[in-house]
């Protein structure tokens, strides 16, 4: 039994606390481009993205994504 990471929820996340993903891209260093890639699920974050991103948004790496089972 595993889990792969489904539908990115990043964008709801940034909507829940006010925030753009230009503002994310500025306190992270990660780029907008970037940040855009996971949003719109073209890419999925490294570990160390995922927690980047949630030391910044306020939530747990497991918010950031729907998780699907195998």
């Amino acid at each position: 039994m595993g889990y792969y990471p489904g539908r990115c929820l990043l964008a709801r996340r940034l909507r829940e606390i006010g925030k753009s993903q230009q503002w994310l891209s500025d306190v992270t260093g990660i780029s907008k481009s970037q940040i855009s890639d996971y949003v719109t699920n073209r890419r999925i974050m490294s570990l160390s993205t995922a927690m980047t991103i949630s030391k910044a948004v306020k939530c747990s790496m497991d918010d950031l994504y729907e998780f699907v089972r195998e």
